[in-house]
């Protein structure tokens, strides 16, 4: 468990001392661009994502990817499912680096968005202590392939906010490639779109139809039986669907109050009202599953709320201190009783580093 909350309090603390970073005056943007210290939380992060022994809920399913392309050509690999996803692990079969190397890439492309992401936002350090307990714990370290189009999906949400469709499309359809359900982001492009919104919905069409039928086509059967008719129950989802929806009602309470670019305006009220329309989804529907899964993508919200939380309800470009130790607070909440009381955090503990296993 020190492993986790080293994770969490290393941010924490640095969020407590740290100012928020002022936007061009021009663009309303900040500068993404990663320097060493971010260099070394991406390396230190894809290091714990990638070298973990026996972590993680799905950390046995792992094996059947590696399986499934040792004897097999590269070609027959780019013709399975997710393509991207087999693709890194017949990389990581023949260079003979098995479930490490596997996971060491997919944590790199995780740990890389993340921090990009991160850095795009006024408190990088609250953002990353905020996205700790769920996003980089749970969801980096226990859904594998959707962590790794998560990844690029935040790569292409930096982007869309500095209004780039075209980056942002290319970066979540790659994300696709590692787990199909990433296609379902693509819509948001003409949502959030504040200029030439016809020709973007247009060509934003197009390329998700022909993303739809690439990825998702031969699946929406199978999907629908196992997700919706099966009726699979995810332990936990109402909790998880609430976190989106409470930045999501922020949001949408004093969005004059965020100091968001002409991009990203638009981008995240679309994001927190699609965090409310899948909790009264999930009320409705008894697949919780599919709503769960879905909702992953809308995790960055929080992350973007609560980097803002501090001069939304502060003063603006100041340290804000009692409101940046409120979010780690709730956060450091959040990541105690899941450790302690959620149903499947046993699978996450003890952290074991496979280093370490052969001292």
């Amino acid at each position: 468990m020190l492993t986790y909350w080293l994770m969490f309090l290393l941010p924490a603390s640095a969020a407590l001392f740290a100012r928020t970073r002022r936007a061009n005056a021009l663009t309303g943007e900040r500068d993404y661009r990663l320097d060493g210290m971010w260099w070394s939380i991406v390396v230190v992060l894809t290091a714990l994502i990638g070298f973990r022994l026996e972590v993680g809920g799905d950390w046995f399913n792992y094996f059947k990817y590696l399986f499934k392309v040792r004897d097999i050509s590269l070609g027959d690999t780019l013709l399975l499912d997710d393509p991207g996803y087999h693709l890194i692990t017949w990389l990581s079969v023949r260079a003979g680096w098995g479930v490490f190397g596997l996971n060491l890439m997919g944590g790199a492309v995780f740990a890389i968005g993340l921090a990009v992401f991160c850095r795009s936002l006024p408190r990088p350090w609250l953002a990353l202590a905020v996205a700790v307990p769920y996003m980089v714990i749970v969801v980096g370290m226990g859904y594998a392939r959707q962590a790794i189009a998560l990844g690029f999906a935040m790569l292409g949400l930096v982007a869309l906010g500095r209004k780039s469709t075209a980056w942002f499309v290319v970066w979540v359809v790659l994300g696709a490639t590692m787990h199909k359900s990433a296609v379902l982001l693509l819509p948001i492009a003409a949502l959030a779109s504040s200029r030439n919104r016809w020709w973007s919905m247009a060509w934003v069409g197009v390329v998700a139809l022909g993303a739809y039928v690439l990825f998702l086509q031969e699946s929406v059967d199978a999907l629908y039986t196992n997700y919706v008719e099966a009726q699979y129950q995810s332990q936990g989802a109402l909790i998880r669907l609430v976190m989106n929806a409470l930045p999501a009602a922020i949001l949408l309470g004093w969005q004059r109050r965020f100091d968001f670019s002409a991009g990203e305006a638009p981008l995240w009220r679309w994001f927190a009202i699609i965090s409310l329309v899948l909790l009264g989804v999930l009320l409705l529907t008894p697949a919780s599953t599919a709503v769960d899964r879905v909702a992953l993508y809308m995790l960055p919200l929080q992350l973007v709320v609560f980097s803002h939380f501090p001069d939304v309800f502060g003063r603006r470009g100041k340290r804000n201190d009692l409101q940046v130790a409120a979010v780690v607070g709730y956060y450091a909440a959040v990541q105690f009783v899941w450790l302690n009381f959620a149903s499947h955090s046993q699978y996450w503990l003890p952290y074991r580093f496979y280093p370490l296993e052969l001292l």
